[in-house]
């Protein structure tokens, strides 16, 4: 590894990943990219309209200042760095937006309201904010790679706190910088990152996705007019790494991913629950099991997903969505978990709901993959029923993930900006609008 000009070490990850990521033009992105990209802003849009409706949406927005960027779901604009704030905390509120393995977390929460903000701003064309978007969720899940798994398992929100660096890549694409002002934005990112897993359930998840989304704007405005940072913060001692995570980030990892495009291993939700949970539900679906036959549940899912969705006794429709228990027995009463109003304070406290939650037991398994789940269930008369469920696989058929993700966007989308109105903005994310256009129409 070589050095970088203007660091202060000889180290040079973040050197590499700015060197390899800042050229990217529209013209390089393959076609399923392009369009995974695509999918993955319609999805963002719809769920920060509805999250924009979320209490914690409307107490953020008491912090608005002026500006021209939108608000998305509000009929008023803010500054890039605000806007990216809240749009940012909007769109994870629901914490129903997409995720990825690699990440360890939801890589468009934090990237594209970053981008969208600055875009706005610099009247960004549509393949301009695609070719950032793209770039950022590339350094990010690069990121996320160097530091697993000690990152996450150490209690750092990966959303949050990688998310950070890329949302930083993106904006700094959109500003045309080099490679080594970005390795500097890149650097100013890290230093900021932020977020704790021991908040997952209360409204300062999502603030991650926020925080992570302004910050990283203002790393690459702030690279842009010459600030600097350590190029070395992600792997020197007492760096990123060492400080969040406690191993020394593998460079080999950056070989394996040298020839591959992250974000089309990009994963889509469809409970509104935690993407942990999602294995447990559709395995607890598949079985097919009256409620009034079930004595007893076991949910086997592996040991790291303890750390992240284990409230065994939630008391609200929030911690619901990050409780195994909850959620399966959910799915074995019948209860709608795509719909979002699913999860409410008062249905976690429902007696149908206690009793079933209560019949279910988690079972740790040290070699399961964490979106790998099996749900066996011992039934009244003695018979013992299992299903098993994989969530880890990407989409192959991206007409058919496109459809979905539509159907699911009009339902998020259409309460707040209506029918028409989701439709408009639909059809604006499929044909790559200008920036300034999609948030327009992300206005009621």
């Amino acid at each position: 590894m070589g050095s970088v000009e203007g660091g202060v070490t000889g180290f040079a990850l973040l050197g590499r990943l700015a060197e390899r990521w800042s050229p990217t033009r529209f013209g390089d992105l393959p076609p399923a990219v392009v369009e995974v990209a695509r999918h993955c802003a319609l999805d963002w849009f719809g769920c920060a309209l509805a999250g924009s409706r979320e209490p914690l949406a409307v107490l953020l927005r008491d912090e608005l200042d002026e500006g021209a960027a939108t608000v998305v779901g509000l009929d008023r604009t803010a500054s890039p760095r605000t806007a990216a704030l809240v749009n940012g905390a909007a769109g994870h509120a629901l914490d129903f937006d997409d995720t990825h393995t690699l990440l360890s977390g939801h890589p468009t929460a934090p990237v594209l309201p970053a981008a969208l903000g600055l875009g706005e701003e610099l009247d960004a064309s549509g393949e301009d904010l695609l070719t950032a978007f793209v770039v950022g969720v590339e350094v990010e899940c690069r990121v996320g790679a160097l530091l697993a798994p000690g990152h996450y398992r150490a209690g750092w929100h990966a959303t949050g706190t990688v998310g950070t660096l890329g949302a930083a890549a993106a904006c700094a694409r959109l500003l045309g910088l080099d490679g080594q002002r970005t390795t500097h934005a890149l650097a100013l990112a890290a230093t900021q990152a932020a977020g704790l897993k021991a908040s997952f359930g209360t409204m300062a998840k999502p603030l991650h996705a926020g925080k992570a989304a302004t910050d990283g704007l203002l790393a690459a405005r702030l690279a842009g007019r010459g600030f600097t940072g350590n190029p070395g913060v992600l792997e020197a001692p007492q760096g990123l790494a060492a400080a969040a995570g406690g191993a020394d980030p593998d460079p080999s990892r950056l070989d394996r991913l040298e020839d591959r495009w992250t974000i089309l291993d990009t994963l889509f939700k469809h409970h509104a629950a935690c993407y942990l949970t999602h294995a447990s539900i559709n395995a607890a679906l598949a079985l097919g099991v009256a409620p009034d036959e079930v004595q007893q549940v076991d949910v086997h899912v592996a040991r790291d997903s303890l750390q992240v969705c284990d409230i065994s006794e939630p008391a609200t429709g929030l911690e619901g969505k990050f409780s195994l228990r909850a959620t399966t027995a959910m799915a074995l009463l019948g209860d709608e978990t795509t719909d979002m109003a699913a999860y409410s304070d008062a249905r976690m406290a429902a007696p149908d709901l206690l009793a079933m939650r209560d019949r279910v037991r988690v079972v740790p398994e040290d070699e399961r993959p964490g979106t790998r789940s099996r749900v066996v269930v011992t039934t009244t008369d003695g018979r013992t029923l299992e299903a098993e469920d994989d969530t880890g696989r990407p989409a192959a058929d991206l007409a058919l993930q496109w459809e979905r993700l539509s159907a699911k966007f009009r339902g998020l989308a259409a309460p707040v900006v209506g029918e028409e109105g989701a439709d408009r903005l639909r059809q604006a994310v499929a044909e790559a609008a200008p920036a300034r256009t999609l948030g327009k129409l992300a206005r009621p």
